[in-house]
């Protein structure tokens, strides 16, 4: 009888294991779910550093994830006043006749820079991304060549753009590695946080025709968390997707390029999410939204002081790992006058007494000097006292 029990219990096991079979713990890539995605990347957006890595440096085609570069040069341009979201561009026959992902803008219409961010976010619409491309390079042609110059500066030494859309091209190719140095860069910018929540959208024409827009990152509703991602598709590219997911202090970016559907795209990168958020966390040590509320006094200071650190700082670890990380600030000789983000001093970030980041502490607002009837004014009002 006890035979006869052991005998139907291994039976259970082995139909068990042929109907589940052994999967492996989150993060690591089995060599059957490499064939369904050529390369990937985890990266953690605070830090910068790698937590999981498939073939990352391989070159191939990214498809409309190239449009990344293009929505970074954009927003810094907007950040350097270069352009205005109000601004009106004339959209040319070359712009109107893009194929692929689209909006239908026509030739001769006036369509702002905000309209064709929206229409590049949502959509992924290479009209509007050359469009843009035309206003900041003068020709598309011209814009590619700042876009390989911006990705050698941001390191991205494994990439070569021929045009500012991902339409198929023999020489355009990046890697896993590169596109998530490029979105992680593009996460600085609020505005591309803004647009790429929206899920649905009408992209109005001068001519009162409309063009219904749809988000093409379905993350945005079945990975909690998930709040940017640009994707990407052709014959030659296969699947790509880069996306980038917050839980608490933690932010995390994951790309997939390659893959056989776009099934497989948004579960891979869930995948990558999963064993990131699951295997460590990240804490910001250094807030550059925050003020600094114990700076010493300001010499001759005629109005309120606040002074702030000039970029965050996090410290990434493994779940249940301890870091014995200390936080000293050293502020310059503060005399009035100090201009707005003037350098006052900085801020020492070290481990076991190894410097592991210097952060500069700037002045939030102009600090005017007191004039000498100032000097009396206080004196007399102090004797008063």
């Amino acid at each position: 009888m006890i035979l006869k029990k052991r005998t139907v219990f291994l039976c259970l096991v082995l139909a068990l294991l042929l109907v589940f079979p052994f999967l492996p713990p989150p993060g690591i890539v089995s060599a059957v779910e490499v064939a369904d995605y050529k390369s990937s990347v985890l990266m953690d957006y605070g830090t910068g550093e790698i937590l999981s890595q498939t073939n990352e440096k391989e070159h191939l085609p990214i498809a409309s994830v190239t449009k990344l570069m293009t929505l970074l040069l954009t927003f810094e341009a907007l950040d350097r006043n270069e352009i205005a979201l109000d601004e009106i561009l004339t959209a040319s026959d070359n712009a109107a006749g893009m194929g692929g992902s689209q909006v239908f803008i026509d030739a001769g219409s006036e369509y702002t820079v905000e309209n064709l961010l929206h229409a590049v976010i949502i959509s992924s619409a290479n009209d509007a991304s050359v469009m843009l491309a035309e206003r900041l390079g003068g020709s598309e042609d011209n814009f590619v060549v700042t876009m390989n110059a911006r990705a050698q500066e941001l390191g991205a030494n494994d990439t070569n753009y021929t045009n500012c859309t991902g339409l198929p091209s023999a020489n355009a190719y990046s890697c896993a590695h590169d596109v998530a140095l490029i979105m992680r860069e593009v996460l600085n910018h609020p505005l591309y946080f803004e647009i790429s929540k929206i899920w649905m959208e009408d992209f109005q024409h001068p001519s009162g025709r409309i063009t219904e827009m749809a988000n093409t990152n379905k993350l945005l509703r079945s990975y909690t968390g998930c709040d940017a991602g640009k994707t990407g598709s052709t014959n030659e590219a296969g699947y790509c997707m880069s996306a980038s997911a917050k839980k608490g202090d933690m932010r995390l970016i994951a790309v997939v390029l390659g893959a056989d559907s776009s099934k497989v795209r948004f579960a891979r990168c869930a995948d990558l999410f999963n064993y990131g958020f699951a295997n460590f966390t990240s804490e910001r040590l250094v807030n550059s939204d925050n003020e600094i509320l114990d700076a010493p006094t300001v010499s001759k200071a005629k109005n309120a002081v606040q002074f702030k650190p000039q970029e965050d700082y996090f410290v990434l670890k493994k779940k249940g790992e301890n870091k014995d990380i200390q936080i000293n600030y050293e502020f310059d000789r503060l005399i009035a006058p100090i201009a707005q983000n003037e350098v006052v001093g900085k801020i020492i970030v070290t481990e076991n007494n190894k410097v592991l980041k210097e952060i500069n502490i700037i002045s939030v607002n102009d600090i005017e000097a007191k004039s000498y009837g100032d000097t009396i004014h206080d004196i007399l009002n102090d004797w008063s006292l």
